[in-house]
């Protein structure tokens, strides 16, 4: 007797015929209607973004909006926190037509979760850095402060969940032992960061390169003075209350840089899921890391795959050396952490097309990693992962620089002659941009993120669950007969009782529950189900035991 997975069991029961996930729940949208409540303020904390004009950080509510699926009754579900894109400044200062929890990619992650029986947050964070800065290494040091208070905003909006729980009665229905981290662009760089960073002190003490977030201040030539201090910045947590000692790092002395917000909690979480961005050092990583699940563009523009200088698409400055999913994968490999996805062997499509594309980009294949090959434009360019999508005539933020003119008028920095829109300018990375092409293009990525995300954060999809269960001798039960017109005989043979029975198309597909049977003996009835192989799992007190039946 041995206790083994249930996605293992349904394995072995299907002789390797297909690799199956049923039960609609989590991999298929069952629920039609999606509820969101809007505006939900997680914490509180500094923002600098307004420093140019007040001189000082000032409080800013944090904020999120929270997406569940109408007419659940489930009260304990995974719960999944996005992150948007938009390089830590608003739209349209940021050169993007993103930047807010209201963008179209964070929208639809969060529907698409809703719909499945997760709950999602759609979470804003600080924004704030000055592009315009007179120097390069003033440019990349307030990008690098800015991406640390990402970090803090990050782990404020976990903490806040489980305050929700433990102290407002779950108001949202979740498992705070089942937290999923997902960022795409900007945010998957804050993602990673929060799966990376355990202590201050990796920071400074980065290693490749080495010595990549210190400042030369004395000018010497060699850096000595961490890009983050936690006396200006805060603790890695958020946890602290922080007023800076000095003038420093162009704040004002007694500056308060840092609220402290759900102290009491974890900030904790299961599984980081990146679509684009990049790791700010790898050595961040290691067997204990939150597993990854990256998804990248093997040409992407704006991070580096692999390994190489990130070059910020706002100013085009060069900021640090940072690692990609290529780099992210060699180590989960090497670390074993990607080693419960790879037990299960993933064989379906989408899985396939990234190991294609993984060996397109001249690497191994490393399980949890999507590699993304798009075909080229009509311009030539590659486009990436397109997940984003918006209205042309739709106006822009009446604070931004563009004063609410709508994207199709805006003109877009890189054109100098200001002929070229924010929308023409989009259209170069997303050519026939629509709706139905984004969403597409979601879809495969939750095809290939939900059933690794089943196996991590142990919840049952489609059939398969991570909990333990007896796998028990064959011989235990017997199905007569077996082929069946549709009326089997289940027995035990050492006059066991029999506690229920689940019945699983070879697809996968729950079909019967027959439950509270409490009998050495139960009669299956199949009658009216289409002729084909199904797999039986007959529940005992100590295990359970599942086999094939042929329905002719």
């Amino acid at each position: 007797m041995k206790k083994i997975t249930t996605h293992l069991i349904f394995l072995f029961c299907l002789l390797s015929v297909v690799q199956v996930f049923a039960q609609d729940r989590y991999v298929d949208e069952i629920f039609t209607d999606v509820s969101v409540t809007t505006d939900v303020t997680y914490g509180v904390n500094a923002t600098v973004l307004l420093v140019p004009i007040v001189g000082e950080a000032v409080p800013q509510a944090l904020q999120m909006d929270v997406y569940e699926p109408v007419g659940d009754t489930e009260t304990s579900r995974p719960l999944v926190l996005v992150f948007h894109t938009g390089n830590f400044l608003p739209p349209v200062t940021n050169a993007q037509i993103a930047g807010t929890k209201a963008d179209s990619s964070a929208v639809e992650i969060c529907k698409q979760l809703a719909r499945r029986g997760f709950v999602a947050a759609s979470v804003d964070y600080r924004l704030g850095w000055n592009p315009l800065a007179e120097t390069q290494p003033e440019r990349a040091l307030g990008l690098i402060q800015a991406a640390y208070r990402g970090l803090q905003d990050g782990r404020t909006a976990i903490r806040y969940f489980r305050k929700s729980v433990a102290e407002d009665g779950n108001p949202y229905g979740i498992d705070d032992t089942k937290i999923t981290a997902w960022g795409n662009g900007t945010g998957g760089y804050l993602v990673l960061g929060l799966a990376g960073l355990s202590f201050y002190n990796e920071i400074p003490l980065a290693s490749n390169p080495a010595g990549k977030f210190l400042l030369d201040v004395n000018m010497d030539g060699t850096p000595e003075t961490p890009m983050v201090v936690e006396a200006y910045h805060g603790d890695i947590e958020g946890k602290v209350l922080t007023v800076t000692p000095d003038g420093a790092f162009g704040l004002p002395a007694g500056d308060t840089t840092n609220y402290p917000n759900h102290v009491d909690y974890s900030s904790d979480f299961n599984l980081t899921v990146n679509v684009g961005g990049a790791l700010g050092d790898i050595s961040w990583l290691d067997d204990q890391t939150v597993p990854i699940i990256a998804v990248q563009s093997i040409d992407d523009q704006f991070a580096p795959y692999d390994d190489a200088i990130l070059i910020v698409p706002t100013t085009g400055d060069p900021i640090v050396q940072v690692q990609g999913l290529q780099s992210i994968g060699a180590a989960q490999e090497a670390s074993g952490i990607n080693q419960p996805w790879k037990d299960f062997g993933f064989d379906d499509a989408v899985t396939m097309e990234a190991q294609a594309n993984a060996a397109t980009a001249g690497h191994p294949y490393y399980e949890g990693c999507y590699s993304w090959k798009s075909p080229n434009n009509s311009n030539n360019i590659d486009e990436g992962v397109v997940i984003n999508w918006w209205d042309p005539d739709a106006a822009t933020p009446a604070t931004s620089p563009c004063m609410g003119l709508a994207w199709n008028q805006c003109p877009h920095p890189t054109d100098p002659s200001g002929m070229t829109s924010f929308h023409a300018s989009g259209l170069l990375l997303n050519e026939g941009m629509s709706a139905e092409k984004a969403r597409g293009n979601i879809a495969k990525i939750m095809d290939y993120v939900i059933p690794r995300a089943c196996i991590t954060l142990d919840i049952e999809c489609n059939g398969v669950t991570n909990t333990n269960e007896v796998l028990l001798d064959a011989r235990r039960v017997e199905l007569m007969p077996n082929p069946t017109l549709g009326s089997i005989n289940i027995s035990t043979s050492n006059s066991d009782q029999i506690e229920h029975v689940e019945v699983y198309s070879i697809e996968g597909k729950l079909i019967s529950v027959d439950k509270a049977i409490n009998l050495a003996q139960h009669n299956l009835n199949l009658y009216g189900q289409a002729p084909g192989i199904y797999v039986v799992k007959v529940y005992l007190a100590d295990g359970v035991v599942a086999k094939k039946v042929m329905l002719k």
